[in-house]
């Protein structure tokens, strides 16, 4: 058996490097003068490249900051992303966006905390374009929406908050009755250390909130 030099293992470590570790999205939501709840979402840009990299500019360039959760079904989904609920006509909320869609990238399941982006139902959307900022989160399994929407992330942390967030009032649009905001949102390189205990937390965690917005 031949013996393999150590410069031919460098070698195939450079061309061959380790996989890089996804980054994550850091949400906090706040729901009537509790506090806020921080959410974790793992994204998937080995399934979902173009989508995951839309989403992140979106984040870095504080999009989503000051939104309202739009859509909230009891145990089965929350979802936002709409740029009009910065505003007060419910009429539209539901099909506001950044002016643009996405290729579909359908690849994931939608399993229990999975993420994926709206869209446009196939009667006039048959080629399954992801809205440019919409996305909902799945509080259970859906297999029925398998192989139709793009899943690009998987919520790591948060899960508890987002069920306690979709059961409360919603009007009969599925719109919450008092607003679930998004606080803040960031992106982060790598996995996300998960909260010390909330004993063992610094109250400084959660300063006063200064919205950038009127409602």
């Amino acid at each position: 058996m031949k013996k393999i030099h150590l410069s031919t293992l460098l070698a195939l470590a450079l061309f061959h490097p380790a996989a890089r570790a996804q980054d994550s999205a850091v949400f906090q939501l706040q729901y009537d003068h509790q506090p806020p709840q921080r959410v974790v979402i793992q994204l998937d840009a080995d399934s979902a490249p173009a989508t995951v990299a839309n989403f992140e500019k979106l984040v870095r360039h504080h999009f989503y900051t000051g939104l309202k959760v739009h859509r909230i079904i009891p145990h089965i989904i929350v979802q936002m992303g709409d740029p009009l609920t910065r505003h007060h006509d419910l009429s539209r909320i539901g099909t506001g966006g950044p002016g643009y869609t996405l290729a579909p990238e359908i690849h994931l399941r939608n399993t229990l905390g999975a993420v994926a982006m709206s869209r446009l139902p196939d009667t006039i959307n048959p080629g399954r374009r992801s809205s440019g900022s919409q996305f909902y989160i799945c509080l259970k399994a859906m297999p029925n929406l398998d192989g139709q929407y793009t899943v690009f992330g998987h919520v790591t942390e948060g899960m508890n908050a987002l069920d306690a967030l979709s059961i409360q009032e919603e009007d009969t649009n599925d719109y919450p009755v008092t607003p679930i905001f998004i606080r803040s949102a960031r992106i982060v390189a790598g996995p996300v250390p998960a909260l010390p205990p909330p004993s063992a937390r610094h109250f400084s965690l959660w300063p006063p909130a200064i919205w950038p917005f009127t409602h």
